[in-house]
């Protein structure tokens, strides 16, 4: 069970942070975790995601958010996060979260990940 939180409005040039809180499932044991965003009359994309590697994890952004998106995972509170800065209208959506136990594809893909939030939405106004 996977519960996001921390969207909301902001501003063009503003930031945010979302959480992502884990329960009855821990982000640790993942082999991939991750998170979408679906905006209105879009197909849902891979915002970001970091998965296991042979020797260290590997990250991976969206080319529209590369920069301005930082994926990260706090263990000891089982809590996946996104942090956003330099918002743009085009970032509005819903933002969803997401993992796996075992690689099933790209990281970027939505059938690569068996567990998902159910999103919490991010409106950026000019």
């Amino acid at each position: 069970h996977l519960v996001e939180s921390g969207g909301g409005s902001v501003q063009t040039n503003g930031s945010l942070r979302l959480s992502c809180v884990a329960s009855g499932y821990t982000f640790s044991s993942a082999y991939c975790r991750a998170w979408f965003r679906q905006g209105p009359g879009k197909e849902r994309e891979g915002v970001a995601a970091f998965c296991r590697g042979y020797s260290h994890d590997n990250f991976w952004y969206g080319v529209s958010v590369k920069g301005r998106a930082t994926i990260s995972l706090d263990n000891d509170k089982n809590t996946l996060y996104l942090e956003m800065n330099s918002l743009k209208p085009e970032d509005t959506a819903m933002y969803y979260c997401a993992a796996d136990n075992q690689y099933r594809g790209p990281w970027n893909s939505k059938g690569s990940y068996s567990y998902w939030g159910q999103g919490t939405q991010v409106t950026v106004s000019s």
